[in-house]
C-alpha cells in the first residue's frame, strides 16, 4: 500500500494502492509512515509519490459511502493528515506522477515544492461537479497555499490543469517528464534537505497558521 526509503538525507515515501484513495487503512500506513519520518535527527527531507497514473484521487467515496455515520470522524482523520504534513520538521516535496484530484490535489498543496508529470499529470479540485463544498479546513488550505484568482477558478470551475497550465496558475513549482518526476522531486528535497527540521517548521506553521487552525478545528461548518 505505501512503501517508505531513504535516498540519503530524502525519504521517499511511496504511494502504491491504486488511486491511492484515502481509506482508513491507507490513512494508517501513512500515519505511520510520517510518524517514523518525523523522528529523524539531523539533514532531512521528504518526497512523496504515487504509482502509475495515480499521484491520489482523495476521499475514499466507496468507503464513505458505507460508513456514513463516521463521516465527521473520517474527515477529522483527514484533515489531520493535512495538518501533519503541513506541520512536518522538515521540507517537503510533492512529485505529482499522476492525477492529483481532490484530496490528492489537496494533499498536494501541503507540501513546500511539487514537481508535476507533464504529459498525463492533471491536478483537479472537482468538487463543484459532484455536488460538493469545502469544508472549512479544506477551504482555508487551498485558500492559503493558491492565489486568490487561481483557488477561485479551481474551486468554482473544477478546471483540469495539465501540469504548465499548473506552473502558470502557482499551483507547482517545476515539470518534468514521466521518467524524471521523482529524480526533479529527490533532487529539489535533497537541496532543502540541510535546512533545520525545527526552523522549517516554526516558519510554515507560522505562515499558515489560520488554515492549521482550520485543519485542527471542527470538521463541518
Amino acid at each position: 500500500m505505501i512503501d517508505l526509503q531513504r535516498d540519503g538525507d530524502v525519504y521517499v515515501l511511496r504511494f502504491d494502492a491504486g488511486e491511492n484513495r484515502f481509506g482508513p487503512d491507507f490513512l494508517g500506513a501513512v500515519e505511520g509512515a510520517l510518524d517514523t519520518v518525523a523522528k529523524n535527527d539531523g539533514p532531512g527531507a521528504l518526497v512523496t509519490v504515487g504509482t502509475g497514473k495515480f499521484y491520489s484521487n482523495g476521499l475514499d467515496l466507496d468507503w464513505l459511502g458505507a460508513n456514513q455515520d463516521r463521516f465527521e470522524e473520517y474527515l477529522r482523520r483527514v484533515h489531520g493528515l493535512f495538518a501533519r504534513v503541513l506541520e512536518l520538521p522538515m521540507p517537503t516535496v510533492a512529485a505529482l506522477n499522476g492525477h492529483a484530484f481532490a484530496g490528492g490535489g489537496m494533499l498536494a498543496l501541503c507540501h513546500d515544492v511539487a514537481v508535476m508529470r507533464t504529459d498525463r499529470g492533471y491536478f483537479c479540485l472537482p468538487e463543484v461537479d459532484l455536488g460538493m463544498s469545502f469544508t472549512p479546513g479544506m477551504n482555508a488550505l487551498i485558500t492559503g497555499r493558491l492565489p486568490k484568482a487561481t483557488a477561485h477558478e479551481a474551486m468554482l470551475t473544477g478546471r483540469r490543469y495539465t501540469a504548465e497550465e499548473a506552473r502558470a496558475a502557482g499551483i507547482v513549482q517545476r515539470t518534468a517528464a514521466e521518467e524524471e518526476v521523482l529524480p526533479a522531486a529527490v533532487e529539489a528535497a535533497a537541496a532543502l534537505a540541510g535546512k533545520d527540521g525545527g526552523t522549517v517548521a516554526k516558519i510554515r506553521t507560522g505562515l499558515y497558521r489560520p488554515a492549521l487552525d482550520a485543519l485542527r478545528g471542527p470538521a463541518l461548518p
